[in-house]
């Protein structure tokens, strides 16, 4: 569907060789001086020493990339997924075209929006002669279609400025540690080297949950030693690691509270000069639970406002009936669904394709 750029890596293991099954992901856990003063250190000499550490970081960071040429790239496709039978369908039953406004309302696509659907099929309707139940769910799928697709749905992975960094953001429980594994084991699938940076860290379940997702996906964490760590030496050391093991990508998880956006703002700001000391950031994906309905809309409002988001990813798809959130979140926020959630397997996730959201939203029971 999308092509993407990925360094090059040579077939030069030995086939012969017997493949190791089921193992761990490394663990790397960020070093306590960085983010951890010695209590009997003086605040001058704390700031002097911890300036040295960050700027010997830095030093051998640069010295490794003068060092190292231009990796050989080459363009690939993530292996196949399909969002398959995983949407609801707006009818129970056949559809009826003079009710269809009232069952777009319903689905959260919003009061303009549903008028300018059911509009736009009716007159289309009688311009075609069509009549039939078949014939009308037809022309919505295109219809829905069309108003669905963009230009700007495809991952930023395909510049070749390596490693790509994504920033996922989003709220506590939408399914943000989900996300990453998921997208870390598909990215493993298509031969790409991935590196998890757990930078929620004020939710100790958050790190615990990213380090399951991390040896699923059979990928390095980097994790913090004590909850409440800085969460930009997390970020920092995530994209150290990818850097020096030669990754394709680090994906780091963020805090999700939205209690006071100012902080979040400030957490999130720093977390981004940290990673941008070192490579600049692919993109920052929104996390949005589909069964949040309109709630989904607020949050996603207050997200765009703190983070520099650059697109949506849809999680649990299959356990709501409104659907038209989706659609309302990419017309309301001028941001494109990158990525769809429809099950609880590790597969279950997908690129978002209108046509086929579209279809499902239009499927016959």
């Amino acid at each position: 569907m999308f092509k993407f750029l990925k360094r090059l890596r040579g077939k030069d293991v030995d086939a012969s060789a017997p493949e190791q099954e089921n193992q761990p992901a490394a663990i790397i856990e960020v070093l306590p001086e960085l983010d951890v003063p010695a209590k009997d250190v003086a605040p001058v000499e704390q700031e002097a020493e911890t300036k040295t550490q960050t700027t010997a970081l830095k030093s051998d960071i640069v010295a490794n990339n003068a060092e190292s040429k231009e990796p050989d790239l080459v363009s690939v496709e993530l292996p196949k997924r399909s969002l398959g039978t995983g949407i609801r369908s707006l009818f129970s039953d056949s559809m009826d075209i003079d009710e269809l406004e009232d069952i777009l309302i319903l689905a959260d696509f919003g009061v303009e929006t549903a008028e300018e659907i059911a509009t736009e099929l009716k007159r289309e309707a009688n311009r075609q002669g069509a009549t039939t139940d078949p014939e009308l769910r037809l022309l919505l799928k295109d219809l829905l279609a069309k108003r669905l697709s963009r230009t700007d749905s495809a991952l930023n992975l395909d510049d070749g400025t390596l490693p790509y960094v994504i920033l996922v953001v989003g709220v506590n429980g939408a399914g943000k540690t989900t996300t990453i594994g998921k997208l870390a084991r598909w990215l493993k699938d298509g031969d790409w080297e991935v590196v998890l940076g757990a930078a929620d860290t004020y939710r100790a379940a958050a790190v615990d949950q990213l380090e399951t997702w991390a040896k699923r996906a059979d990928s390095p964490i980097v994790k913090p030693v004590k909850e409440g760590a800085d969460p930009a030496s997390v970020a920092y050391q995530t994209v150290e690691m990818a850097i020096r093991t030669q990754a394709d990508i680090a994906i780091i998880d963020t805090a999700g509270r939205l209690q006071n956006k100012k902080d979040l703002m400030d957490e999130l700001g720093k977390l981004r000069r940290a990673v941008e000391k070192q490579t600049k950031i692919s993109e920052v994906l929104l996390v949005i639970d589909a069964t949040n309905g309109q709630n989904a809309m607020s949050q996603a409002r207050a997200f765009t406002e703190v983070a520099e988001v650059t697109g949506i990813v849809m999680t649990k798809l299959d356990g709501t009936a409104k659907g038209g959130i989706l659609y309302a979140l990419q017309k309301e926020l001028n941001l494109p669904i990158k990525l769809v959630g429809v099950g609880e397997q590790i597969n279950d996730f997908a690129f978002f394709s209108p046509e086929e959201f579209a279809k499902g939203l239009v499927a016959k029971k």
